[in-house]
């Protein structure tokens, strides 16, 4: 199958700039010490910014040659697989993230369930998603499908019942034109 990914990578953070993730980091709440995933993380254009504060950070993604491009940064580990089937134990991270890829994966409900499987007790599940229920949003859903993607953007409230399991506490908070699903692993 084509990955627009792959062939976006070389110049994907000349087209998406890195930001800083306060918002992410004021969500985290987490020891520094501890071992973050970050899920669709590509060229770890944020977990960069996790690993200059001391988290020891895995980037997953299914782009092979975006996964280069993080590697080139200090401090990231990598790991080329989808995001339905992991290769690591149960309980493995203390606080997974998931920036703005959570609509390129094939199956949202499988993503879910290996993001649950992953976290720690008392980790934190952070899924940062553009709302498609914004215009915005919805016109670059569109450009996504013109382009042959596999996008399929969910609201907050659908991705937030992925998780209806007896240890899970979902919120959402909303910042435009992004959501935040958090998820609480009791």
């Amino acid at each position: 199958m084509w990955d627009h990914f792959d062939l976006l990578a070389p110049i994907y953070e000349l087209v998406i700039r890195p930001r800083k993730p306060e918002k992410l980091l004021s969500l985290m709440k987490m020891d520094p010490a501890s071992q973050i995933l970050d899920v669709g993380g590509g060229t770890g254009r944020i977990s960069q910014f996790f690993a200059a504060a001391g988290y020891r950070v895995v980037v997953a993604d299914i782009s092979q040659r975006m996964l280069t491009k993080a590697l080139e940064k200090d401090g990231l580990a990598a790991v080329c697989a989808p995001s339905e089937q992991m290769p690591f134990q149960d309980e493995t991270f203390c606080c997974t993230i998931m920036v703005d890829a959570f609509h390129h994966v094939a199956d949202q409900k499988q993503t879910a369930l290996e993001l649950w499987r992953l976290l720690k007790p008392g980790g934190r599940l952070i899924i940062e998603e553009p709302d498609p229920r914004l215009v915005a949003v919805k016109l670059v859903a569109l450009a996504e499908k013109l382009a042959l993607m596999r996008s399929h953007f969910s609201s907050p409230e659908k991705i937030g019942g992925y998780f209806h399991f007896p240890s899970a506490r979902v919120t959402v908070q909303a910042e435009e034109p992004n959501a935040f699903i958090i998820v609480d692993k009791a």
